[in-house]
């Protein structure tokens, strides 16, 4: 299990300090910050990208995705994993150059691919091409708890997660990761995602009124 900090314009707590300390963090104590974002130019200011990515760089970090942390020949490093979320792929193929200029490799988690134009799908293909990373965030963007408590662990292995993995898996990505929307999980979610994949992956909020779905 994985947890990752939201860097979406939105997110309260979490400025270009925080993020500082975040990296500082992670260089320090050889460690992997994790962070995540939506829509480049609009959920997150493209600024606030680069300035992670600029920030990585500078203190030496390396770029890691999450494919490699289910590789056992992988080096635990100091770096950075950032991530981008859900199906807005024309946004994130404009970022490439950007992604590129820093030597950046990034991981998207895409949700919906069945709703997916052919157009949009050839895009994706184009950031897997230039180095990135594209893993699974189920079928239709739903939380697990309430549609495990809903209709059954099964239904939602059923109808949310297999069909998102073996859907990426038929056009080429191998799969190694996934993502739970809004990072709505509990321990039986996953017990029984894992073995599908290899890296499941929350997120930490910077609210301090709410609870953060991943633990700590």
């Amino acid at each position: 299990m994985h947890c990752a900090v939201d860097i979406d314009s939105s997110t309260l707590n979490n400025d270009h300090a925080s993020m500082d300390s975040g990296l500082d963090r992670a260089r320090d104590r050889g460690e992997v910050v994790e962070l995540y974002a939506h829509h480049p130019g609009a959920t997150v200011n493209v600024a606030d990208i680069e300035y992670v990515l600029a920030g990585a760089r500078d203190r030496g970090l390396d770029f890691v995705t999450y494919d490699q942390f289910a590789d056992p020949d992988q080096t635990p490093r100091a770096a950075l994993a950032l991530s981008f979320d859900d199906t807005t792929i024309a946004a994130w193929h404009d970022q490439l150059p950007l992604f590129a200029t820093y030597g950046a490799r990034i991981t998207f988690f895409v949700s919906r691919y069945q709703y997916i134009a052919a157009d949009e799908k050839a895009l994706l293909h184009d950031i897997a091409a230039a180095g990135h990373d594209v893993e699974a965030h189920t079928v239709n963007h739903l939380r697990a708890p309430d549609y495990v408590e809903a209709n059954g662990m099964q239904a939602y292995l059923d109808d949310e997660v297999d069909p998102s993995i073996q859907l990426l898996d038929q056009d080429g990505y191998h799969v190694t990761a996934f993502a739970y929307p809004f990072g709505s999980r509990t321990d039986e979610t996953d017990h029984a995602i894992l073995g599908r994949v290899q890296t499941l992956r929350s997120v930490v909020f910077t609210w301090p009124e709410v609870s953060s779905p991943c633990p700590l």
